[in-house]
């Protein structure tokens, strides 16, 4: 776990300090380190591994929208298992699983201060979602900021449920491929 540790904190360390490579490996190997985490916990409440992938990318999203607030001096995957357990607790919110239902475990210190970074912040998200189609752009909007149902989102946007998953699956997938560097 220590090894996981340096390795993702010198990574985004690097990546702050501009370094894009070092921010497209720092992406990959969390982005495997999440997956494992959210189909772990999503396996015990028998959810399906679209819904952990979907869970990866909204972390990987939130985090390169947050990056900024990471106090270097601390240690990295606090951090991050506090952004990925609360991303798993408002999933379940979501898709209304029992409150038993949610594993407990120690989440460790949170160390992300919040300051006007939180505006540049949503100026980076508004600029990413610029790059979609819009009705991915509207679909991510209606699911994953509103927090409207996927029925919900169908019903406001004249499209079927499953167009709507579909929608927000590929785009929060060409996001996270803009924000890896990776084209289109």
């Amino acid at each position: 776990m220590l090894q996981v540790e340096e390795e993702l904190r010198a990574l985004l360390i690097a990546s702050l300090a501009g370094s894009a490579a070092d921010y497209r490996r720092f992406l990959g190997r969390l982005g495997s380190h999440l997956r494992a985490y959210y189909k772990g916990k999503l396996a015990r409440s028998g959810r399906t591994d679209t819904e952990a992938e979907d869970l990866v990318q909204e972390t990987l999203m939130v985090i390169h929208v947050r990056r900024h607030t990471y106090d270097v001096t601390q240690p990295v995957t606090p951090w991050i298992h506090a952004i990925a357990r609360y991303k798993l607790i408002d999933h379940f919110r979501r898709t209304r699983t029992a409150a038993a239902d949610v594993p407990v475990e120690d989440a460790g210190v949170l160390v992300a201060r919040d300051d006007h970074v939180a505006a540049e912040s949503s100026l980076d998200v508004e600029r990413l979602l610029a790059h979609l189609p819009p009705k991915m752009r509207n679909a991510i909007l209606s699911t994953k900021v509103e927090g409207l149902s996927a029925a919900e989102a169908a019903e406001r946007a004249g499209m079927s449920e499953t167009a709507i998953k579909v929608s927000v699956h590929r785009g929060l997938k060409t996001l996270a491929n803009l924000v890896g560097g990776k084209a289109r």
